[in-house]
């Protein structure tokens, strides 16, 4: 699990370095576009290729890891769905807190 937060980390690094200077240069549509286009390609993309290559078989934590893709879609939803369709910082703060709740159940069925 630490091993695989960490290869998550790394290889999320370069989205979150442009998207962080983007959101500092007030880019926000590139900051969201970067995430969310990245996260679609590797879901439907990479994922595909891969299962097409070969089947990829689940773990037991799969429905956890699914589950939180759709909890974190679905608050992105909830928190767009504004007059100013903005994600505000306590909406950041609530995504962070739910990566650390994940994290914590992850860490804790180990």
């Amino acid at each position: 699990v630490i091993g695989v937060t960490i290869v998550a980390l790394g290889t999320s690094l370069p989205e979150l370095a442009t998207s962080a200077i983007a959101a500092k240069k007030k880019n926000a549509d590139i900051a969201i576009g970067n995430i969310i286009g990245s996260n679609i390609f590797n879901i439907f993309f990479v994922l595909g290729i891969s299962a097409v290559i070969r089947p990829l078989p689940t773990y037991p934590n799969f429905l956890l890891d699914v589950a939180m893709v759709i909890i974190s879609s679905l608050l992105i939803l909830i928190f767009t769905h504004n007059k100013q369709y903005t994600i505000k910082r306590w909406h950041g703060a609530v995504l962070l807190a739910v990566y650390a709740i994940y994290l914590y159940f992850l860490l804790s069925n180990l």
